[in-house]
């Protein structure tokens, strides 16, 4: 059956890029600005994005606005806008990048922009063929309402606060979350069972790039994205007779409060879950309330951590532990009552540092089986 993938759309950074070209293009002396066309460099192709507006400030300073475009996808910058202020003096044609207003922090990195590699150079290789002899320039990237959609998501569990990042390797942005790519994913799936009884599911990159890492055969790697539950049961339907679950502790801890659609706007409960887990354990009341208020579950883990240190208790191994067996219980419940069918489920959960936080007794003998060393 042929499948029509779901449309894609551009990532921040493309529509950053756009935005401080069209500025330095009106600078230039171009006014009549609808759109301006770049090449995205990952992949390596020319596109055209629409300008909805530009205006000189000063003679040597222009904004121009973009909005957010990212294709068939559950994301929560949909149509936002993203300025770029282009401020231009004497120089020899070097390029200075900041985040303004909305651009988030790394609090983990010296307080820098949250501006990555990927749009760093998608930036300068951009603008820079434009500069005139002896222009410098200063681009400010502001999202005026990232500070508020950053509080939606889960940037301050990896250590970015105050607004969005300009993230990602690539100017396409995959429709993980759209329903289309779900059918994409079991299509492939389908593929590697012909070669596989044994796969992994990787909620995410962080996943994928950690698992060969390990040890792990990266060629029994399949990214699920959010669609944890329908690709298990998609697994059992192929005949797969089992899966390890590796990812973010922030993701998976969903699967303890039986929760099998990841994504955060569909459902969350993530420091909810950990609370209950913590009095499961025996965990004392005033502990509870700090980890309930924590505002991730990545400080949740940190607390938890933190107290470990003080004590000398192993509230961590304990707690994340019964999670992670709970995980593979109800996985494979969810499967069978789905299904009246059987798959053996593990799990390895790992904290924003990409370090291991725990292995369920399923997930242990699943890397026993591979000969990987946990």
């Amino acid at each position: 059956m042929s499948i029509s993938p779901p449309r894609s759309g551009y990532t921040l950074p493309v529509f950053a890029c756009a935005s401080a070209i069209a500025s330095l293009q009106h600078l230039h002396g171009e006014n009549e600005l609808n759109s301006v066309t770049f090449n995205l460099l990952e992949p390596p192709e020319a596109i055209t994005i629409a300008i909805e507006q530009v205006a000189r400030l000063n003679p040597d300073a222009a904004l121009a606005i973009t909005r957010s475009e990212p294709g068939d996808n559950l994301d929560l910058t949909r149509n936002t806008p993203i300025w770029a202020l282009v401020e231009r003096k004497t120089g020899n044609q070097e390029i200075e990048i900041e985040g303004g207003e909305g651009i988030g922090i790394q609090v983990d990195n010296g307080g820098k922009s949250a501006i990555y590699s990927y749009a760093q150079r998608l930036l300068q290789e951009n603008l820079r063929p434009l500069l005139l002899p002896q222009e410098s320039l200063k681009v400010t990237i502001i999202l005026p309402e990232g500070k508020k959609l950053a509080t939606r998501t889960s940037n301050a569990a990896f250590g970015v606060v105050e607004g969005l990042s300009l993230l990602g390797t690539t100017g396409i942005s995959q429709p993980l979350s759209a329903p289309g790519q779900l059918e994409i994913f079991r299509e492939q799936l389908k593929i590697l069972s012909r070669r596989f009884d044994r796969l992994v599911f990787c909620i995410g990159e962080n996943g994928l790039d950690l698992a060969p890492q390990m040890g792990i055969n990266p060629d029994i790697l399949v990214k699920t994205a959010n669609w944890i539950g329908p690709m298990l049961l998609e697994a059992q339907l192929q005949g797969i007779s089992e899966i390890l679950l590796f990812g973010y502790h922030g993701k998976l801890i969903k699967l303890a409060g039986g929760i099998f659609q990841t994504h955060h706007h569909l459902a969350d409960g993530r420091r909810e879950i950990l609370t209950a887990y913590a009095a499961k354990m025996g965990l004392a009341t005033p502990h509870l309330q700090q980890i309930f208020d924590s505002s991730t579950s990545e400080n949740g883990l940190e607390y938890l951590r933190q107290l470990d240190g003080q004590t000398g208790d192993n509230w961590v191994e304990r707690i994340y532990g019964e999670m992670a067996n709970t995980i593979d219980r109800r996985c494979q419940e969810y499967v069978y009552n789905h299904s009246n069918g059987h798959l053996r489920v593990g799990c390895i959960l790992f904290d924003r540092s990409r370090s291991l936080i725990s292995k369920s007794e399923n997930g242990l003998k699943f890397l026993q089986n591979l000969q990987v060393t946990p």
